[in-house]
């Protein structure tokens, strides 16, 4: 995909006004047209990344980058790409800055519409005076780790803030730049309270997030056996082990609960009689149906024969003609609040 605040990034390298160290570290790394040129320039430089949604985290060998949940030890110089969360942002600042040894580089790049002056402030305000330069609708910006610039307090208050914490009305576990990650979101709770309660079996749960709709699962369908959580985002899945077993242990089967850190649009390795899923449908800005498509055709290859799929979607997302395709029967359970949600029965061959 177009990814300029990847592209930007490496620009201060390539044009000569930095120069790399034998080993950096790279936080929330992607693999794409910019770190390919750089590793074309720099091919004896060695990266260690980190990268907890799946997708980025497995395309990133792919370019000769070890990459990781989260890397180990401190760093000559440290390149992040930002979030556009500000919390989750603010943490990784911190993060970097703990990294990095005394002196070392530290390199950041935010696209212009993802708060780019909003976190290059942030960040002198946590490391200090900048460099900074502007291409492909982006600010980079840089510093040398300086211990008496360096605002220790700032950082470890941001860390906090990003921690996880209690939400609906301690229901659960959540931290900042988890999706929906301080509330319960509108189209999982439609979904929920249109939850058949004569699901049975073993299911899965597909884009899990901190695990809201597979709690409603255990909660309304006294028959369920068994429920597999599959969440692309590693911070996510962390938070649903902790939000889940109580539920399991309260159902009356007790049900086994499993936990796949995993890119759904990859296939699943395992046959349901049951799946729900509130799929995603952007990436980065934009509408992406093709995600939510994708997530049908695989809940279809992914259920038994007389299996069921139960889906929530914005209203205005194409979906009908992908789910007609991929099941002998569909019907609307509920429309409302500029949500669907669909009950889809009997997938094709």
């Amino acid at each position: 995909m177009d990814d300029p605040a990847l592209q930007a990034l490496f620009l201060p390298f390539l044009d000569g006004t930095l120069s790399p160290p034998a080993r950096l570290a790279f936080l929330r790394a992607r693999n794409g047209q910019g770190l390919q040129q750089f590793r074309s320039v720099f091919s004896r430089v060695s990266i260690v990344a980190e990268q907890s949604f799946r997708p980025f985290a497995d395309a990133l060998p792919l370019a000769g980058v070890d990459v990781g949940a989260q890397v180990q030890g401190r760093f000559e110089a440290v390149l992040l790409l930002p979030p556009r969360q500000r919390g989750e942002a603010r943490e990784l600042l911190a993060h970097a800055l703990d990294c990095a040894m005394p002196g070392a580089l530290v390199v950041a790049s935010v696209a212009n519409n993802e708060g780019a002056r909003s976190i290059e402030s942030d960040f002198a305000a946590l490391a200090g005076p900048l460099s900074t330069l502007s291409k492909h609708k982006c600010r980079v910006f840089w510093t040398r780790v300086d211990a008496t610039h360096v605002d220790a307090a700032l950082a470890q208050r941001w860390t906090d803030d990003a921690a996880p914490r209690a939400i609906a009305d301690g229901r659960f576990i959540s931290r900042p730049g988890v999706f929906a990650w301080d509330r319960i979101d509108s189209a999982s709770a439609l979904l929920a309270a249109h939850l058949p309660a004569d699901l049975a079996g073993r299911g899965a749960d597909l884009g899990a997030g901190y695990g809201y709709l597979a709690s409603e699962v255990l909660a309304r369908c006294a028959q369920v056996d068994a429920l597999d959580l599959f969440e692309a985002e590693a911070r996510a899945l962390d938070l649903a082990r902790v939000n889940l077993p109580a539920a399991a242990a309260s159902h009356a089967r007790s049900p086994a609960l499993r936990y796949f850190w995993h890119d759904v649009t990859q296939g699943l390795p395992h046959r349901y009689d049951f799946i729900v899923t509130n799929p995603p449908f952007h990436q980065g800005r934009a509408d992406e149906p093709e995600l939510g498509r994708r997530f049908i055709r695989v809940a279809a290859q992914s259920l038994h024969p007389h299996g069921r799929l139960l889906l929530v979607a914005n209203r205005h997302l194409p979906y009908e003609q992908t789910l007609q395709q991929s099941f002998a029967r569909t019907r609307v359970l509920a429309d409302a609040h500029g949500f669907k949600v669909i009950d889809a029965q009997e997938p094709r061959p």
